[in-house]
């Protein structure tokens, strides 16, 4: 195994982002951090470095424990990092999914009945 790899190759790699040029373009647009600063897609990975990386599910917060090189199935990808997400944002994700609209329309909200509109169309008479 190589003693550098890039960021970008990493992040593919821990299954964070389903392409390399997507881990690459949150490292350009900054959604990808190092100690607060923005990280460049070239940067090497160190093992102990912390992350803290913006994707369109959650906010996470990664510690790396082992390089990877190339992508590998979940539960051998989870094994090289520790997801040290701070639980409020967990919570901020659960409570979303929790509230997910199903897409059925309440009842008694939203369009009227065919016997609610008789109703309306005789009292607008």
């Amino acid at each position: 195994m190589k003693e550098k790899l890039r960021l970008d190759k990493y992040l593919w790699a821990i299954r964070l982002f389903k392409t390399r040029s997507q881990a690459a373009d949150a490292c350009d647009s900054g959604k990808v951090k190092h100690d607060g600063s923005q990280a460049k897609p070239s940067r090497a990975v160190v093992l102990g470095d912390e992350y803290e990386v913006k994707t369109e599910a959650k906010r996470w917060r990664i510690k790396v424990t082992g390089l990877l090189e190339k992508r590998v199935a979940f539960p051998e990808a989870i094994q090289h990092y520790d997801d040290i997400t701070p639980e409020e944002e967990v919570e901020r994700i659960q409570f979303q999914s929790a509230s997910f609209h199903t897409g059925k329309r309440q009842s008694k909200i939203g369009r009227p009945t065919k016997k609610e509109r008789r109703d309306l169309d005789g009292f607008m008479e």
